[in-house]
């Protein structure tokens, strides 16, 4: 019951009651055969069917949209495979394209576009130890006809074809290679294996980058593994120290060694001329000796006096004639004694013995010290 008591009126006096669908099919016909010209059955006036005159329109207006549903824009990046009654008819590059619709059937392929895939997995290695490997790939398609009709789905191929090469390279390595130094060898192979594959399926996919992005042993013997890894870096460390202390020490030792040759050579040339020098020498006196024999015994015997005694502190004489022995302090008589030269010692004749010139040098020591007592 409405608010004031009309049952097909709304408070506002509208007729609320819905049509009968029979009444709307009947508007909705009628309404389609007035847009194609025709009338009711009953009704001679109307022709009875389509109006030849409205023909023309309808065939340019389905023909319209048969063209228009032929145009498509492919962008820059991308390339149209166009197949005519399913059989590979041409590739189209970036611009405004149109193919007849029905009759041709086109599907658009980015091959600028770089697409990630990225597959993780436990693998065991050639030493019979299990790794877990992440690798990415970056890859994109070189071949849009491959691409499209020459495989059935090209990205689960190259799922597949992936865990095959990762498979067969980390099976031939060692697990020190694949964790540590051996990863970027590691990539380059499954890289060219990769791409080996991917072109014997006939995919149109080209791998532009692979990467081992990680390479760890399993989370259960991760603790042993990272104390071996900690041991080898000692080993390195001590390594590195040894060959740094080696550095220093060999260039120092090899130093040494050429000094201790260089010495020997100069000390070998100074016993050389030495010896040289003596030889001339004892030449030249020999020369003198045959010519002076007393003088040159005299000289020879006072020069190895002055000698002795230039090197001696403390010299004990045994005085002849006498009990005592004199005890001459040279280290404070070391300057008259080193002017022994210059004594004033009277010549002895050729008859004359060792004894008594000795005894004469030293009666010319005693006066000289008493002289310097005085001052």
């Amino acid at each position: 019951m409405s608010w004031n008591g009309n049952d097909n009126k709304d408070p506002w006096g509208r007729n609320d009651t819905p049509p009968e669908i029979d009444e709307v099919i009947k508007k909705v016909r009628q309404r389609i055969e007035s847009i194609f010209g025709g009338g009711s059955s009953g009704d001679s006036s109307d022709g009875g069917g389509f109006s030849l005159k409205s023909l023309p329109l309808i065939l340019g207006v389905l023909v319209l949209l048969w063209v228009g549903a032929g145009i498509y824009q492919v962008e820059q990046a991308e390339r149209s495979v166009v197949l005519r009654l399913g059989k590979f008819q041409e590739i189209k590059g970036p611009g405004l394209r149109w193919n007849p619709p029905i009759i041709d059937a086109w599907e658009i392929v980015d091959v600028v576009r770089v697409r990630p895939h990225r597959h993780d997995a436990l693998m065991l290695t050639k030493d019979e130890n299990i790794v877990d490997v992440t690798v990415s790939i970056q890859y994109q398609i070189a071949d849009p006809q491959k691409y499209v009709l020459d495989i059935r789905d090209a990205d689960a191929s190259l799922v597949q074809a992936t865990e095959s090469a990762l498979r067969h390279v980390v099976g031939g390595s060692i697990m020190d290679d694949t964790l540590t130094t051996g990863r970027e060898l590691i990539a380059q192979e499954v890289k060219t294996r990769l791409q080996r594959y991917l072109n014997k399926y006939n995919t149109g996919l080209e791998v532009v980058i692979v990467n081992i992005e990680d390479s760890s042993p399993p989370n259960q013997v991760q603790e042993a593994f990272d104390d071996v890894i900690k041991a080898r870096e000692d080993e390195v460390r001590a390594r590195n120290e040894a060959e740094t202390y080696a550095n220093g020490l060999v260039p120092e030792a090899r130093g040494q060694a050429q000094r201790m040759l260089q010495d020997a050579e100069a000390y070998k040339e100074q016993v050389i001329s030495e010896a040289e020098g003596d030889a001339t020498r004892f030449n030249l006196l020999l020369s003198e000796y045959q010519k002076a024999p007393d003088v040159t015994r005299n000289r020879l015997y006072l020069d190895s006096i002055q000698g002795v005694m230039s090197n001696s502190t403390k010299v004990m004489i045994d005085v002849e004639g006498g009990n005592n022995i004199l005890y001459l302090p040279l280290d404070k008589i070391a300057e008259s004694a080193r002017g022994v030269e210059n004594l004033n010692i009277p010549s002895s004749s050729g008859n004359a013995s060792i004894s008594d010139l000795t005894n004469q040098v030293i009666e010319e020591i005693r006066r000289r010290n008493r002289q310097e007592e005085r001052r």
